[in-house]
C-alpha cells in the first residue's frame, strides 16, 4: 500500500508520515531523493537520472532542482525516486506530495492520498519549534507567509485538497492528530 500525505509548510505531513512508520510502514519524503541526490547519498537506488554538482541541500536548491527533474524527467520523478529508494517495503508513506501528477502517480499505483491543513500561525509556530536546516531562512512570521505563498504559487497545494482521499485537520495535539490517523488505517486496513 501507498499513502501519499500532502500539506503546507508546516502542516504535520512528517508527523503524520511518522505514524504510519510506527505501524510498519516504510516512510519516504518527496525531498529525500532531492537531497540524496544533492548530498551524493546515492546507495540506496537501483536508478538515477543524473547526479547533479554535489551542494547543500536549502529550501530554495530543493525546489530549484525539483523543478528541474519534473521538467526533464516527468511530474512523477520525485515519486518514482522514492518508491525506488523503498523498493524493499510493502507499504510506503510518502510525505510532502506537492503536485497533481505526483498525486496521479500514487493513485495510478493504487495509492492513497491524505490532505492535512492547519491555519497559518500555527504551522508558523510548528516551524519554529522544529528548527530544520531547510527553514533557517525563514525569521519571522511575514518570512514564513512569503514562503507560504511562493510555495502555493508553485504548487498550487490548497487546490491538491480536492484529489485527496482523506482530510486532515491538524490544529490539536499530538494525540488527536494520532488518532485521526489510526482512524484512517483502519479504514484503509478494512478494504
Amino acid at each position: 500500500m501507498i499513502i501519499g500525505v500532502v500539506g503546507k509548510i508546516a502542516a504535520g505531513k512528517t508527523t503524520i508520515a511518522k505514524f504510519f512508520e510506527e505501524r510498519g510502514f516504510c516512510r519516504v519524503s518527496c525531498s529525500d531523493p532531492l537531497i540524496d541526490l544533492l548530498t551524493h547519498n546515492l546507495s540506496e537506488y537501483s536508478w538515477l537520472p543524473e547526479i547533479p554538482e554535489k551542494s547543500e541541500p536549502t529550501r530554495d536548491k530543493l525546489i530549484e532542482y525539483g523543478r528541474y527533474l519534473k521538467e526533464t524527467y516527468g511530474e512523477d520523478i520525485l515519486i518514482r525516486l522514492a518508491l525506488d529508494k523503498k523498493r524493499n517495503c510493502e507499504n510506503v508513506v510518502i510525505d510532502g506530495v506537492r503536485s497533481r501528477g505526483e498525486i496521479e502517480a500514487i493513485k495510478k499505483r493504487g495509492g492513497f492520498i491524505i490532505y492535512v491543513e492547519a491555519r497559518p500561525e500555527i504551522r508558523y509556530e510548528r516551524l519554529k519549534k522544529r528548527n530544520a536546516g531547510k527553514d533557517k531562512v525563514i525569521k519571522s512570521f511575514e518570512d514564513f507567509l512569503k514562503a507560504d505563498e511562493a510555495e502555493e504559487e508553485l504548487y498550487h497545494t490548497s487546490k491538491l485538497k480536492d484529489l485527496a482521499d482523506f482530510l486532515i485537520v491538524n490544529e490539536g495535539t499530538l494525540e488527536e492528530l494520532k488518532a485521526k490517523v489510526e482512524d484512517i488505517i483502519r479504514k484503509l486496513t478494512r478494504t
